[in-house]
């Protein structure tokens, strides 16, 4: 989208889940965490939100500690509150608990100042769907570049 600046996209989630709905979270950070994440420092790749008390957190998102900071600097692996209305925190529940799907981090990017996080809804892929997933995306990549040569 125009007037964002991506920070860091979870290729492994897009692997490992099959990815049902989309949406947007705030991101409730510390200074020096901020100032990480505009150098481009942080790893989601074993990340994923969980509920705790009606809240949801996003654990196991790695960021970096800023190089410059001091004794203020944060803990790299500290679970960050994401800031979501009532209602869709409601909604992902009932749709965790029900269907068996996990909310993992698909990219995370600052729009307007904000840092933001795009959540997936997503549903786990055994390792045959990976496969199969994996060789449908070559046969479209080989037509498209057999398409291109004519």
């Amino acid at each position: 989208m125009a007037g964002e600046l991506v920070v860091a996209t979870n290729k492994k989630a897009f692997h490992d889940y099959e990815i049902l709905e989309r949406f947007e979270a705030g991101l409730m950070l510390q200074g020096t965490e901020v100032k990480s994440l505009r150098e481009r420092r942080v790893n989601l790749k074993d990340s994923y939100a969980r509920v705790v008390n009606g809240e949801m957190w996003l654990e196991g998102c790695h960021i970096s500690p800023y190089p410059y900071g001091n004794i203020h600097n944060h803990d790299p692996e500290r679970p960050r509150k994401l800031l979501l209305h009532r209602r869709e925190i409601a909604r992902l529940i009932g749709s965790m608990t029900r269907g068996g799907l996990t909310v993992v981090p698909l990219r995370v990017y600052f729009t307007r100042g904000k840092a933001k996080v795009e959540l997936g809804l997503a549903r786990g892929r055994k390792t045959y769907d990976k496969r199969e997933v994996a060789r449908r995306r070559t046969i479209e990549r080989e037509v498209e570049a057999e398409l291109k040569r004519r």
